[in-house]
């Protein structure tokens, strides 16, 4: 066989092959990237509080259909997070107990109609090779009156919506504040504690 011949078959049958290798090569490198900006989901967004009643049982309730807007980016490890709660749709299995939560001696929600929350920093794992959350600073806004508080994650993540046709961000979180900072400081003086548990659930859609 001539080396001429050698050469016309290398050609022909190694070049498509060298071709391939560095196509996949080309995709290996890619890194898929979530940076998005993420549209709250209201029929998977709540804010539900627990609170102590006078050392016996405890109280919780919730507001839902939360709204606001979502930025995320996981390789850049960075995020921001706004949250508007609409007081009139806190629930708490009793309409009677509603009405009262909703007066001015606790939530005065015909004075305010919306919370809000709005993160200031986010914080991701040490661990360089993961982008988990796991804590959010950011600001209560509560009966006019806002307050720092840090919201702890207990899960969050990304996935694909078979039902949204698109990505979709959220996770849990959880805080405790102290009630009177924001002006809700009845019974306390008869012994019912100041301090309420938060649970916070997000999900967001990619715009």
């Amino acid at each position: 066989m001539t080396s001429l011949l050698r050469h016309q078959m290398f050609k022909t049958y190694y070049k498509p092959l060298s071709a391939l290798l560095l196509a996949a090569a080309g995709m290996s490198s890619i890194t898929i990237s979530y940076a998005a900006t993420y549209s709250i989901d209201p029929t998977h967004a709540n804010v539900r509080f627990a609170i102590d009643h006078f050392g016996t049982s405890t109280n919780t309730g919730g507001f839902y259909n939360l709204t606001g807007q979502l930025d995320y980016d996981p390789q850049a490890k960075t995020g921001n997070i706004a949250l508007i709660i609409p007081m009139n749709t806190l629930v708490t299995g009793n309409t009677a107990f509603d009405i009262v939560l909703k007066s001015e001696d606790f939530f005065d929600i015909e004075k305010y109609p919306a919370a809000y929350f709005n993160s200031s920093k986010w914080y991701f794992s040490d661990d360089s090779s993961e982008s988990e959350v796991v804590r959010v600073d950011g600001n209560l806004t509560l009966r006019g009156q806002t307050h720092p508080v840090t919201l702890i994650a207990t899960k969050f993540n990304c996935y694909l919506s078979p039902i949204l046709k698109g990505r979709v961000c959220g996770g849990d979180f959880t805080t405790t504040i102290d009630r009177t900072k924001w002006g809700i400081s009845k019974y306390t003086l008869l012994g019912m504690t100041e301090k309420v548990d938060l649970n916070i659930q997000i999900e967001a859609a990619k715009q």
